[in-house]
């Protein structure tokens, strides 16, 4: 289940609306076939370990396959692996998660067994799970998993007073950072940030990326304020390119951005005079259109808002031994805050990590739930 896990890794950010699944075939005691699920409407893991095993000139009659989640019993983009499973004359499944769409979950189990298969699951099932959180998370509520991502000295500053951000972390804070870009479907930021930084929130591959891949790219700017000559309006990737604005933006400045962009027209959520965009709403929407993981690297509002309203799930903070102060430098979370201690954001399954001279910190927020 160990080396399946490692070869499911190996379709990281390339397989949304699917998820990463690893497969192995064994018989005797020896490994005869194994496979990854590559890439959206290519043959899934345990086909891929079938037909590496005929490759080799081995049989999968008789064999134990290994699989990291439960295989699919329903027709999609290809034929149910169960079906595939039993014509192969496999004889024992060992299964590490099970399937998370309450549709589905289970029903594999019963396939195979009615078939005479051996079935044992929930091998390693916690890393078989968490190696899915972004795919269990959108097919159980119809919306993105959001990882808030943000880059910020220890006293939790993202910019100085004057905007200036680029760079308090370091190399490999930055490397990590783009890591998160590769699985990710969509990035999202606010409109503050595309006027004081012009980024161009692209996924830039190294020598070591395996993945060719382009993230669609939502800025946040209920005004239409986004510059026509910003990066991303005006580079050769604006099409993947959403600006979301308001009923109340100047209907000149969203005919503008529409030559150029997508632009969404998004309800307005909260009391005058400051309504803001309705995100729940607009995760609802990216979620039909298959945005599985959505990262936010925005400014401290943005942040704040996703992570303040409950419209998150992972927080990705990278913290630099540097201290700005000032009450008018630029924070890594903003809004309005809780007033009693008590109403903290509580995150747990907290992770640290060393990068270079920085540290990064990962967690899941709020409650232990999917």
């Amino acid at each position: 289940m160990r080396l399946a896990l490692k070869l499911a890794q190996r379709g990281y950010g390339a397989t949304s609306p699917n998820p990463m699944v690893g497969a192995v075939l064994v018989r005797g005691g020896r490994v005869i076939g194994r496979g990854w699920h590559h890439r959206a409407g290519l043959p899934h893991a345990e086909i891929e370990a079938l037909l590496d095993a005929q490759k080799r000139g081995h049989s999968a009659c008789g064999a134990t396959l290994y699989v990291t989640l439960e295989p699919c019993s329903t027709h999609g983009r290809t034929p149910p692996c169960t079906e595939a499973i039993m014509a192969a004359g496999i004889r024992r499944v060992v299964i590490g998660a099970t399937d998370p769409n309450p549709q589905h979950v289970g029903r594999a189990f019963k396939i195979l067994r009615r078939a005479g298969i051996e079935v044992a699951h929930g091998i390693l099932a916690d890393e078989c799970t968490r190696l899915n959180e972004a795919f269990n998370h959108w097919i159980v509520h119809s919306t993105p998993f959001v990882t808030v991502k943000a880059a910020m000295t220890l006293d939790g500053k993202i910019a100085t007073a004057s905007g200036e951000s680029k760079w308090i972390t370091g190399k490999q804070s930055r490397a990590m950072g783009m890591k998160l870009r590769e699985g990710a479907d969509a990035i999202l930021v606010g409109v503050n940030t595309i006027l004081a930084d012009d980024p161009s929130l692209t996924f830039r591959p190294t020598k070591r990326t395996k993945v060719q891949k382009q993230l669609r790219r939502i800025v946040l700017d209920s005004m239409a304020r986004t510059p026509l000559k910003a990066r991303v309006v005006s580079d050769e990737l604006a099409h993947l390119t959403t600006i979301v604005v308001s009923r109340n933006a100047p209907k000149n400045r969203v005919a503008a951005l529409a030559k150029r962009t997508n632009v969404l027209v998004a309800p307005l959520t909260g009391k005058m005079p400051v309504p803001l965009l309705d995100l729940h709403w607009l995760l609802k929407k990216l979620g039909k259109e298959n945005v599985t993981s959505l990262l936010v690297e925005g400014g401290g509002e943005t942040n704040g808002s996703f992570l303040l309203n409950g419209l998150a799930q992972r927080v990705a903070f990278f913290y630099a031994p540097k201290i700005l102060g000032g009450s008018d430098s630029r924070k890594g979370v903003a809004g309005n805050g809780v007033t009693k201690l008590s109403d903290a954001l509580r995150l747990r399954d907290v992770e640290w990590q060393k990068a270079g001279d920085d540290l990064a910190m990962t967690a899941l927020v709020g409650a232990d739930k999917i």
